[in-house]
């Protein structure tokens, strides 16, 4: 077996939710070992975070301009680095690594600004490091025989493409409490850009594009801000109008009661649909036109290559969130070490969709949801 690759960390320290979700994604399939991390901008949490996971004191430092620097010279240095922090802080340390020809795995979305996301954009095209964005959800295992459904024809000529997240944790205003640091940034237009489209609503655009290939020529937005005072919109409703005639509808919202993670995705062409619906996702309907609809399971009998590859458990054993960010790190060590072509990996280009796709909400919506193209 080849070895495991060494990964560096900027952000998720001591109290981070997405930095311990990525570090457990990053070892489950054993090929990543965490080595090196700036944890927190605060240099004694970012020696006190990194104690515990088991990082030496030598490579748990106080920035991660100290960090590229002290691990690009090493002849041990960090594969790739994972950036986990909000989003205004993802343009620095991925402009940083990629200069110095380090790997970049970056959460989403790309970044909280078009400047910042340029800026990733030019540091990608000039380095020869690889950079990949974690859409976790395209690591599903069904998404991905979706997808090959799709290419495939099975579906036919596509029409109809519809996908909602729905949520309801901002339902109160939880970040005027003082207590819920997640809802303090993810409100707060300086560090997270966008609201629900941003921080939900860029997921539900990527995964339809990834399903069905399709490209958004064009959308129109209604974005609202129910919790009082609020500055980001925690609802969008979007009408999509895809290359080549396909039509679409998306729903992001944060404030639906009852709605914990409800990602939901519908697809329809003129020979068969298919439904996904993430809280129960091991099972997606095909329904061929005219015909009984069927249940694919994951990992079932029926499916397509990929099935093997995609899938760590036998089926009727819940594989999900986690398992889909492990996809992604275990594509992303292919791809550095030679042996994948990362062809279902995010990356620059998904980032920059998915910039596009905030801009054009915020525009439309603030021209009184208007048509907003390319």
């Amino acid at each position: 077996m080849a070895r495991r690759l060494r990964l560096g960390m900027v952000g998720g320290g001591q109290g981070a939710f997405i930095g311990a979700v990525h570090r457990i994604a990053a070892r489950l399939d054993d090929r990543w070992e965490l080595v090196a991390g700036a944890l927190s901008s605060d240099p004694a949490r970012a020696r006190s975070s990194a104690e515990p996971l088991g990082i030496a004191p030598d490579r748990a430092y106080a920035s991660y301009e100290e960090m590229a620097r002290a691990e690009s010279a090493r002849p041990d240095g960090v594969d790739a680095v994972s950036i986990v922090t909000p989003n205004h802080l993802h343009a620095g340390p991925t402009v940083a690594f990629l200069d110095r020809g380090i790997h970049v795995i970056c959460d989403k979305p790309l970044a909280a600004t078009p400047e910042q996301a340029e800026a990733i954009k030019a540091a990608a095209l000039r380095s020869e490091a690889r950079f990949v964005l974690t859409h976790n959800y395209t690591g599903y295992p069904l998404m991905r025989q979706a997808r090959e459904m799709v290419l495939r024809g099975d579906l036919g000529a596509l029409r109809l493409v519809e996908v909602e997240y729905a949520q309801d944790w901002l339902t109160d205003t939880v970040e005027a409490t003082g207590t819920n640091k997640q809802a303090e940034w993810r409100t707060d237009p300086a560090r997270s850009g966008a609201g629900a489209i941003g921080d939900i609503g860029t997921h539900a655009f990527n995964l339809a594009a990834f399903v069905t290939g399709l490209r958004a020529e064009s959308l129109l937005a209604d974005l609202q801000s129910f919790g009082p005072g609020r500055r980001v919109d925690d609802n969008a409703h979007v009408l999509l109008r895809y290359e080549g005639g396909a039509r679409g509808m998306l729903w992001a919202s944060q404030v639906a009661p009852g709605n914990e993670n409800g990602l939901r995705l519908r697809v329809y062409g003129d020979r068969a649909g298919i439904e996904w619906v993430h809280e129960d996702p091991n099972r997606m309907t095909f329904a061929p036109l005219g015909e009984p609809k069927r249940i694919i399971t994951r990992g079932g009998a029926g499916l397509g290559t990929g099935t093997g590859r995609w899938t760590r458990i036998p089926p009727g054993h819940p594989e999900g969130y986690l398992e889909g960010f492990a996809t992604i790190y275990a594509d992303a060590a292919d791809l550095i070490a030679g042996v994948g072509d990362g062809a279902l990996l995010p990356g620059i280009e998904a980032g920059l969709e998915g910039m596009w796709f905030i801009g054009a909400c915020q525009r439309s919506s603030a021209g009184g949801s208007v048509w907003v193209g390319r």
